[in-house]
């Protein structure tokens, strides 16, 4: 006999319904609680952990972390010839001179926009860059450096359209991810910061010229209201009882500050580099020096690694690789893997010049005929040097097909000239596609030895004012360097000239 099932109460039902373990529920609230722990222990692990021994503490990167208020206390964190031990792999530490792992804590570009007339804010952006020496990009790609690595120097002052082209042909070098790239700059602009943010490809770091034309218009290193006109007399001078009335140069001219400051900056810029930068101490390979409207060759890095390795074997006395040229036709096809040698010429060497520690030592040696030479140009003064102070003179090693191009119609000593940085760029790009296949040559060789006669230049003056030279002088000895820091504190331009 059939029986109707017996019925049940829906609110029943419903109750039920919600007794019941959903799975989905389960596995998100499991979810929230790892999750949360995870945070925990790695906050407990930061707040906690030690190095290994107090030396560490003043470079790690927790000690930063943890004290985030006092991060210009020191340099920005970095392993140390004697950890390199330490490394996860030791075999990728074999002849490291500087490593700096991968971490997830340097990811962004630290930006701050500032008016460029509030010059009391920009000074102090200037002291703390400097001061905190960051280097960014390092969660991407950390840092290895060895003896024949390439670390690349760029001299800034404010063509942003040119440094935005010559980034664009960084991009594209070969290897470029494995050096450190700096940009060394003598104005602040919130233009010119984003334009060298944009970097993705490789470790960058900022460093600020602190004497500057922008930070001091209206005193020295920039044109005080009771300094000399440039063509004032003399007798005249002295009767105006201006500044500068008894230092004018060879030429009976007075100081013009725009031209002064790239010396300046071009001299401290090396002792920063060399001697100032903690990431740099243990570095002993080369340093190319670029400025802000060059365009490089995408495998200038390979060749000079080349060229290093030809020195060594051909070219012993060589202290200097130029990878670029000024030839007005280039013959990739004949002279891609050849080099010339050479005693330095400004006019012909100067452009893509990479070096070492041991010719930075020679130009410290020479400090004093460096800053007292009565030439505004670094490289005519660079000439001087090789003539009458450094040993044996500046041997060089030229690249007989370029691998750096002068853009730049338009600057210091090019005046009333049309600027096309675009088209210049189209210029030099159909060059290097034209000839991409004799980039990255296998074999490079020595072609010859100049013949020209070179003597110690005449110089062209505009470095008679007693100021450049002892401004020149601070900053290449202790003495004076700790006269740089009181001046940073200060502001009194007086310390570094008295």
């Amino acid at each position: 006999m059939y029986k109707k099932k017996k019925q049940t109460n829906p609110s029943v039902l419903g109750a039920l319904g919600e007794m019941k373990v959903r799975p989905t529920r389960l596995i998100r609230t499991l979810f929230m609680v790892i999750l949360v722990l995870f945070v925990f222990l790695n906050m407990h692990v930061l707040m906690h952990f030690q190095p290994r021994n107090g030396d560490e503490i003043n470079r790690s990167l927790l000690h930063k972390l943890r004290h985030q208020g006092n991060w210009g206390d020191t340099a920005h964190v970095q392993t140390r010839l004697s950890e390199l031990s330490d490394a996860k792999n030791p075999n990728d530490s074999s002849g490291l001179e500087v490593f700096i792992p991968v971490n997830q804590y340097n990811k962004t570009f630290l930006h701050r926009d500032i008016e460029e007339s509030n010059l009391t804010q920009i000074r102090l952006e200037v002291e703390r860059a400097n001061r905190e020496q960051f280097i960014h990009n390092l969660h991407k790609f950390g840092l290895k450096l060895k003896s024949d690595s390439v670390v690349i120097v760029v001299q800034v002052h404010d063509r942003s359209q040119y440094l935005q082209i010559l980034i664009d042909s960084l991009r594209k070098v070969n290897q470029i991810k494995d050096s450190l790239l700096i940009f060394s700059h003598d104005v602040y602009s919130d233009e010119l910061n984003r334009i060298v943010h944009s970097v993705d490809f490789c470790p960058v770091m900022q460093i600020y010229f602190p004497v500057t034309l922008q930070l001091h218009p209206k005193e020295f290193p920039g044109q005080d209201p009771n300094d000399c006109p440039r063509d004032v007399k003399k007798d005249e001078a002295l009767k105006k009882k201006c500044n500068n009335a008894a230092f004018p140069d060879k030429y009976g001219h007075y100081r013009e500050p725009k031209y002064c400051q790239t010396k300046h900056h071009w001299l401290w810029k090396l002792d920063r580099v060399f001697d100032k930068l903690e990431v740099m101490k243990n570095y002993t390979g080369h340093v190319l020096l670029l400025e802000e409207d060059y365009y490089v060759a995408p495998d200038i890095i390979t060749v000079i690694q080349m060229m290093n390795n030809l020195k060594k074997r051909d070219c012993k006395e060589c202290r200097m690789l130029t990878a670029g040229n000024y030839d007005k036709t280039q013959s990739f096809v004949v002279n891609s893997g050849k080099v010339e040698l050479a005693t330095f010429i400004s006019s012909r060497h100067n452009m893509g010049m990479t070096f070492a520690r041991d010719l930075w030592n020679e130009i410290k040696k020479c400090a004093k005929e460096f800053c007292d030479f009565d030439d505004y140009n670094w490289d005519w003064t660079l000439q001087h040097l090789s003539m009458k102070c450094i040993a044996n003179k500046v041997q060089v090693m030229k690249m007989k097909a370029t691998r750096v191009f002068h853009m730049g119609d338009c600057g210091v000593h090019h005046k009333g000239k049309k600027c096309e940085p675009l088209v210049k760029q189209k210029q030099i790009e159909k060059i290097l596609q034209d000839n991409h296949q004799h980039l990255n040559p296998n074999v490079m060789k020595v072609a010859g030895t100049s013949k020209i006669k070179i003597r110690d230049p005449k110089p062209n003056g505009g470095w008679g004012d007693i100021r450049d030279k002892k401004l020149c002088h601070s900053f290449m000895s202790a003495e004076d360097e700790r006269k740089m820091q009181q001046f940073m504190k200060s502001n009194d331009i007086s310390i570094l000239t008295r």
